[in-house]
């Protein structure tokens, strides 16, 4: 049962998004588009408290940078629990990892909540140690019990180019453990993130920051990588708040973000779209903040 009642008009209109969205050049867009849309029905929502309906949103997907969300969560936790210390070089590394999506920030805070490091390939002991080390961050995940991330990973870095050494070896022969994630499980983490399910009041809002883009065109302009243009945010009206994060890579374009239109509740939405044709299109995510957005007025 996903963490948000389900609504069967809600179902209906996206089902009929996707059908209009398909017929106009988008063959196959059903099979290769996972969707989680939530609406909620005051401006402070408390957990589980949202309605909406969903799209392939239980079927797991390589999330590229959509990762780093968990990965930042896992850093609060970890610091809650005392576990690592907080730092200025660990705010500006998460502020790197989720502002501007840098990947090289992300490998500190994945050796930091890990106690590993990048590196040559290891002998069968040491990688076997290893690798138990890198899974600390699923381990974590598992102790949720939360049915939208069963079956995830979270265990791997994300890159310019490609990995090496031991983390070649860790993704295998054929990239069999690549990290999976849905877009409900990636919902639920985003909002449990926003509505301060897990952390104090003071720890969610040094993390959420973060997370908020600006939709001023001309800033926009100045950041070609800005997370908004090409994605969800750049189909919603120009005064309103957004906090996201986006994924993209050759084989996937993605987006989860949290919004709050002019004179309208709060709305999650994560779309995860696979295939070059998909990545390649600018304009599909932001169509779909667009007509979602309206269907909230």
């Amino acid at each position: 049962m996903a963490f948000y009642r389900q609504d069967p008009q809600m179902a209906d209109c996206l089902k009929g998004i996707l059908d209009r969205f398909e017929k106009e050049g988008r063959p196959s867009l059903q099979n290769n588009i996972a969707i989680t849309w939530i609406r909620y029905d005051n401006k402070n929502p408390s957990p589980s408290s949202g309605y909406g309906t969903g799209w392939n949103s239980n079927k797991n997907y390589y999330p590229a940078s959509v990762v780093k969300i968990v990965y930042a969560l896992a850093t609060q936790i970890w610091i809650q629990r005392d576990l690592i210390l907080d730092s200025d070089e660990l705010r500006r590394a998460l502020y790197e990892m989720i502002a501007n999506s840098n990947n090289d920030a992300t490998s500190y805070v994945l050796d930091l909540l890990t106690g590993t490091t990048s590196g040559p390939s290891l002998n069968k002991q040491n990688f076997h140690a290893w690798k138990i080390q890198r899974q600390l961050i699923n381990s974590w995940l598992e102790e949720l019990q939360w049915s939208e991330i069963k079956n995830w990973n979270c265990t791997q870095k994300t890159w310019n180019e490609g990995p090496f050494g031991r983390e070649k070896d860790f993704y295998g022969k054929n990239n069999e453990n690549r990290n999976r994630m849905t877009t409900d499980g990636s919902a639920r983490i985003f909002e449990s993130l926003m509505t301060q399910e897990m952390l104090s009041k003071v720890a969610s809002e040094k993390l959420i920051k973060n997370f908020l883009r600006s939709l001023d065109p001309v800033i926009r302009k100045q950041d070609l990588d800005n997370q908004v243009d090409g994605f969800l945010g750049e189909g919603l009206p120009f005064a309103s708040k957004l906090w996201s994060k986006a994924g993209l890579m050759s084989e996937v374009r993605h987006d989860v973000a949290w919004w709050e239109a002019p004179s309208q509740n709060p709305m999650l939405v994560a779309v995860f779209t696979i295939g070059e044709k998909l990545v390649k299109d600018r304009f599909l995510l932001p169509a779909i903040g667009s007509e979602l957005n309206k269907l909230a007025i």
